[in-house]
């Protein structure tokens, strides 16, 4: 449509310029008479154009509604396949979502009834054993107290016992003897022995050291104090965390142990006879502790009383080397007896070596004539490989009836 009317345009531009140019009195009815016939012909072929553009409009239209009807047909049969493939897909799923759930589902029973299988064993097992190990210990806590309740009463009765001074002295005695039958021989201490001539102390146990050259027997004294009361004093302060009692308590025990240490020197220490020191034995080693802590106590015992402090740990090893000093001084006195028995060993040495030579003389003189005998074997055997062997049989009855002739010569005459 817009061809058209630019073609008419431009026909009604050039008529109205020859109009112009031809002037309007002559043609302008004929131009005027063209151009209708013109514009005539340009509205009817405009016309045609306009149905045949509307024509293949509607044609386009109705190709374009069949396109889209069929697109929408194949769109609809496309969608109905995809849902129906999606049903299909979605059914499949549900059925093996189902099966994973079910098998998920058993499993997992079988898991929790094995779980509860194993749990409920070893629960049961666990709790077993621990009623076990608690009734274990239970009556092990009950022997305990019973033990305790024993250990009460024996503690009692051993405080009863401890009272009398007498029964403490015979058990620190007793306690003592143990100490000394344990490391030293019986030989080499002694019991109940006066260290003072015409006196009546007697000294519970002494050691015997050997004396000088001359072999006189120096003795050891030793005794044992047991000042339970004043310990017993002690402790009970400390207990209560009585400092002033503590140090009351303190100075009583230095007082008994000296006068202690005291008894044992005017008593027992009695030299030559014994040695110029004694030993203070102390049972207990909670007792013998105290006393070492006090300061200065054992200094002041060894330089003013000559007493020397021990405990059963500490008179265990001073026995012990008094023992190795003993063992020193056997080997010291038996040391010319063993040179006497190496001499003897070395001279009958001497008379080995003279008869070891005598034998190796006449082993030589046997290797000699061992040496003549296989010679005079072998020219024998030279001299036999003439002779004809016997049969086996009979050259062992042969021999036999020979010796019996060498044996019984009368019979052959």
């Amino acid at each position: 449509m817009v061809l058209p009317l630019l073609a008419l345009a431009c026909l009604a531009a050039l008529g109205a310029l020859a109009l112009a140019a031809a002037g309007p009195s002559r043609t302008a009815a004929a131009v005027r008479a063209a151009l209708a016939d013109r514009l005539d012909a340009l509205g009817r072929g405009q016309e045609r154009e306009e149905r045949a553009v509307r024509e293949e409009l509607s044609a386009l239209r109705a190709e374009q509604a069949a396109a889209a009807a069929q697109l929408r047909g194949e769109l609809r049969a496309a969608l109905q396949g995809v849902e129906l493939r999606l049903e299909a897909l979605r059914r499949t799923l549900d059925e093996k979502l189902s099966t994973l759930q079910q098998e998920g589902a058993r499993q997992l029973e079988e898991m929790r009834r094995t779980v509860d299988e194993k749990l409920q064993g070893t629960l049961e097992q666990r709790l077993g054993e621990a009623f076990r190990t608690v009734g274990e210990r239970l009556e092990a806590v009950q022997r305990g107290l019973g033990e305790m309740q024993t250990l009460a009463s024996g503690v009692g009765d051993l405080k009863k016992v401890l009272s009398n001074v007498k029964v403490r002295g015979t058990w620190g005695e007793i306690q003592l003897g143990n100490l000394l039958a344990q490391m030293l021989a019986p030989d080499q201490y002694a019991a109940n022995v006066a260290t003072r001539p015409h006196a009546a102390e007697r000294v519970e146990f002494a050691v015997r050291l050997p004396g000088g050259e001359r072999g006189e027997e120096v003795l050891l004294p030793i005794d044992s104090k047991f000042p339970v009361e004043d310990y017993q004093r002690l402790v009970e302060a400390s207990e209560r965390a009585d400092a002033a009692a503590v140090e009351e308590c303190g100075r009583q025990l230095e007082v008994r142990i000296k006068g202690c240490a005291q008894d044992i020197r005017d008593k027992y220490v009695n030299p030559p006879s014994t040695t110029d020191f004694g030993i203070l034995f102390l049972p207990t080693e909670g007792l013998y502790a105290e006393v070492a802590r006090r300061s200065g106590l054992i200094e002041l015992l060894q330089r003013q009383y000559r007493i020397v402090l021990a405990g059963p740990t500490t008179l265990a090893a001073l026995l012990n080397s008094l023992q190795m000093g003993f063992r020193t001084l056997a080997i010291q006195r038996r040391s010319s007896e063993v040179w006497q028995v190496l001499g003897a060993v070395k001279s009958e040495f001497g008379k080995f070596g003279e008869v070891l030579a005598a034998v190796e003389k006449k082993l030589v003189e046997a290797s000699h004539k061992l040496g003549a005998v296989g010679t005079r074997s072998r020219a024998l055997e030279r001299q036999l490989r003439s002779v004809q062997e016997l049969p086996a049989g009979e050259a062992p009855a042969l021999l036999l009836q020979d010796a019996a002739r060498e044996v019984n010569p009368a019979d052959d005459a």
